[in-house]
């Protein structure tokens, strides 16, 4: 009877893991004025391990690529705006994508794929969070030098959202371009045209 229950409950944390994650409403009006975060904004590689809260998440996601219009454009601009650029986060937990339609974390593998980031900077392996910036090129119909230089401008500038969004609200961040990309594109389920270009390793900063 022991171990049936000892299943169920393994059953269930399993199912919990493998869920999308629905976020709160963005706290709109937090954080410090503009020129303030400019002024913080600075790059940092040393993280507490403390995991954020879903409303820290929710905060952070929607400053960095969430929809801030009737007519579904984004926080941030885009060439043209293709909007090519898919936001991923991986946690201790898992690895999920944001939705900025539905304003959730779309789940998609369970495990810790931080190491996948981090590459040799092992440092990234503290941080509670990390965000990774995508290109889907299929967006442009093309991966030819001018389309790559767009999605480069454009991961850019979600990176930058994402590090101001850090300042203002009181996390650490540091942008980063280096990762496994072939490992990420696995772990992600990307095709080959769904290039991993920049990364964002977030959290509190470590006392």
């Amino acid at each position: 009877m022991r171990k049936i229950a000892l299943f169920l409950m393994t059953l269930g944390v399993m199912a919990m893991q493998a869920q999308d994650i629905a976020l709160t409403t963005p706290e709109t009006g937090k954080g410090c004025n503009t020129m303030l975060a400019f002024n913080q904004r600075r790059s940092t590689r040393q993280f507490s391990t403390k995991e954020l809260s879903v409303q820290d998440l929710s905060n952070l996601l929607w400053a960095t690529m969430g929809i801030n219009r009737q007519d579904n454009k984004l926080t941030a601009p885009s060439c043209q705006n293709k909007q090519e650029i898919r936001l991923f986060a991986l946690t201790p937990k898992g690895a999920y994508e944001y939705m900025p339609a539905s304003h959730t974390l779309r789940h998609i593998a369970d495990g810790d794929f931080r190491p996948a980031v981090a590459g040799q900077q092992t440092f990234v392996n503290d941080a509670p969070l990390c965000l990774v910036m995508v290109a889907d090129m299929d967006k442009f119909g093309s991966t030819d030098s001018r389309s790559m230089t767009m999605a480069a401008i454009d991961a850019g500038i979600v990176t930058e959202n994402a590090c101001i969004a850090a300042a203002g609200l009181g996390f650490a961040t540091v942008p980063r371009a280096s990762m496994d990309s072939a490992k990420l594109q696995e772990i992600l389920g990307l095709t080959e045209n769904q290039i991993p270009l920049m990364n964002t390793p977030i959290g509190y900063f470590k006392e």
